[in-house]
């Protein structure tokens, strides 16, 4: 059945909507996928905060160029499924390679980050990052740890001048106890 011209401006500006709302946006080949596998990534995507939609290639096309966005021809060849990542894309692009390592059916294709051409190592690469709460904490962990060893610092004077006092006064009690 045959979408209208309506129909296909609507799917266009969801698109470009999602593509500039998106932190990533990763496309893939899913040919022989079967529809129960396809439900599963699209249940997973939405439980992580994100899309997983098949595309009609030239839509897609048109989505990318309204947003101002060009991606390589190759992207949009064979069936397309493109992914968009709103909240972590580390934690995106992983669900996706892993899901293609166990499938012979599934294959990355490239994508975006940010405004960044990626492409199928890349989206790996981007995969292999930890999680953004993770970096979030390594990121707060190296910003604490010159304001923690100051305030050590700042201490240790006081700290030495206790350890002496404290010496003196068991060495007194000592010689005052014999």
């Amino acid at each position: 059945m045959a979408i209208s011209k309506e129909r296909k401006q609507e799917i266009i500006r969801e698109y470009a909507d999602w593509l500039k709302q998106s932190k990533a946006v990763i496309l893939t080949e899913y040919k022989g996928l079967p529809m129960s596998e396809l439900d599963t990534l699209r249940r997973k995507m939405r439980e992580m905060g994100g899309e997983f939609h098949i595309i009609k290639n030239t839509l897609g096309k048109l989505a990318f160029k309204e947003v101002g966005l060009s991606l390589p021809e190759k992207f949009f060849e064979d069936s397309t499924a493109i992914s968009f990542a709103f909240d972590d894309p580390p934690a995106v692009a992983k669900m996706m390679t892993e899901y293609s390592k166990g499938s012979d059916f599934f294959k990355i294709k490239g994508g975006y980050l940010g405004n960044q051409v990626m492409n199928a190592s890349q989206v790996k690469a981007l995969a292999d990052l930890p999680p953004l709460p993770i970096i979030r904490a390594q990121l707060l962990g190296v910003l604490m740890a010159p304001a923690s060893r100051l305030a050590r610092t700042l201490a240790e004077p006081a700290r030495q001048i206790a350890s002496v006092l404290k010496a003196h006064s068991e060495q007194a009690a000592a010689t005052g106890a014999s």
